[in-house]
């Protein structure tokens, strides 16, 4: 997972806008009080960490490459991260906690550790991210502006209310049509100091040219639980029933994991319509990204599979290629298991496609194996030469590796974009054209 080295520590800023007023800690902050001795120390960490997490052995807060690990057990346990033994533990007197520091590297990857004990294997994490600079923001740039929450009802879905938000950056002029992203579930996304800073890499990358001047749209799946009685609500409703699912998650169902052009016409239609008589929008697909993570990341390929002269640009996290929707509505016969086929045996579409997933995510027994999948899907995009890229890890079902790699994904997905231009024939990867298949070997168990 990449190569993790234990070096100087360098203090650069905080992660998370964490309460100093209530104890809680940022991981420079808790570094800090541990190269100084502080006697505070072990009451941040105590107010920093869930009980749970330190007795669990899953307790860690990073910035960038420095991380801090601390961990509740009876006896010294070892840090190991991507296989390697990492820094000593260091215990807090009179307890039974004990912690350590560690600079990781490379940043913009996924990581992993765990803690050994007596031999026996314990806690840690498969998604441990080590975000680069250009996922914090950079002295000097400007900052866009994040729209108050916005709620449409919608028509396409029989009242269905959808909250949003619009992210306008500074460099937008008024006069000149800008690209535009939508990214799915975006309450997730929208937070500057959490876990998935997009904005920060946005504002960075457009003050480095390395991505044109785009609004965002970042959307919530919508709410149906106002209008009983429609077609939808129905529908939602004895989804809901059926499987066991709340109304709400049904409704995200409904609109993510269908394979049909349901969603994207709403996209089209109400969302795009709505944010384009408040702004100057391009038209054009080349300049039209849509991004999402699990179900979000199949219904952006879906959104631009059913309609590329809308969406050219994809960028998908542990996407749900799975049969979560197939056949629920018996008037459409695909499922998002189906997409792997889909690709092979129908025309072939104009888009640029960012896949991202990991050998530990799901397994679901009603419906289906999650790496495989993905797996799936980037050996049909290569068999019929789409311009794709594939991010394979170690990783769960965790945003974590999509969101440590988000401005390297933006970077490859934006890449040759000329303003001039209204459209471009996606060619091949360079990179990727000669390399082979994706080929599974078994782990974890007895081979023959």
């Amino acid at each position: 997972m990449g190569r993790m080295k234990i070096l100087p520590l360098v203090l650069v800023g905080f992660l998370g806008t964490v309460s100093v007023g209530a104890q809680k800690r940022t991981a420079p902050e808790l570094i800090a009080l541990a190269q100084a001795h502080s006697a505070e120390l072990r009451g941040a960490i105590e107010a920093s960490f869930e009980a749970k997490d330190l007795k669990e052995g899953t307790a860690w807060l990073g910035r960038g490459p420095e991380f801090f690990f601390a961990v509740e057990a009876a006896s010294a346990p070892a840090l190991i991260i991507d296989d390697a033994a990492g820094p000593a533990m260091t215990q807090l007197p009179g307890s039974q906690l004990w912690f350590a520091n560690a600079h990781i590297e490379p940043v913009g990857r996924l990581h992993e550790f765990h803690y050994a004990a007596a031999g026996t294997r314990f806690g840690g994490k498969l998604d441990l991210p080590a975000y680069g600079p250009l996922s914090y923001l950079q002295p000097g740039v400007p900052t866009g502006t994040l729209s108050e929450k916005i709620t449409h009802t919608s028509k396409i879905y029989d009242g269905m209310k959808s909250d949003y938000w619009i992210y306008v950056p500074a460099q937008y002029d008024p006069r000149t049509p800008a690209a535009v992203m939508v990214f799915q579930d975006g309450g997730w996304y929208k937070d500057r100091e959490g876990n998935i800073p997009v904005l920060n890499a946005i504002d960075n990358l457009i003050a480095q040219k390395k991505i044109p001047v785009m609004i965002c749209i970042f959307i919530d799946p919508g709410d149906i639980s106002g209008s009983p009685g429609t077609p939808t609500y129905s529908f939602v409703k004895a989804y809901s029933d059926k499987w066991g699912r709340t109304l709400k998650d049904s409704m995200r169902s409904t609109l993510y994991d269908t394979v049909s052009d349901r969603y994207p016409r709403f996209l089209r239609d109400e969302i795009l319509a709505e944010v384009g008589a408040k702004y100057n929008l391009r038209k054009d697909a080349y300049s039209h990204a849509i991004t999402g993570l699990s179900s979000g990341g199949i219904c952006s390929f879906n959104a631009a599979w059913q309609m590329p002269e809308l969406f050219s640009r994809v960028i998908s996290w542990i996407g749900s290629f799975e049969s979560i929707q197939w056949k629920e509505d018996p008037a459409i016969p695909d499922g998002g298991q189906d997409y792997s086929d889909k690709i092979l045996r129908e025309p072939h579409r104009n888009i640029r496609v960012w896949l991202q997933d990991g050998s530990n995510d799901l397994e679901n027994p009603k419906y289906g194996d999650w790496p495989m999948a993905n797996i799936r899907m980037a050996n049909s995009l290569k068999t019929k030469e789409y311009d794709f890229h594939f991010s394979f890890g170690k990783g769960t079902h965790n945003p974590g590796h999509g969101a440590a790699e988000f401005p390297r994904e933006m970077i490859w997905l934006w890449r040759d974009y000329d303003p001039a231009k209204t459209g471009q024939q996606f060619d091949p990867d360079p990179d990727e054209k000669n390399k082979p298949y994706f080929r599974v070997a078994i782990v974890g168990r007895d081979t023959e």
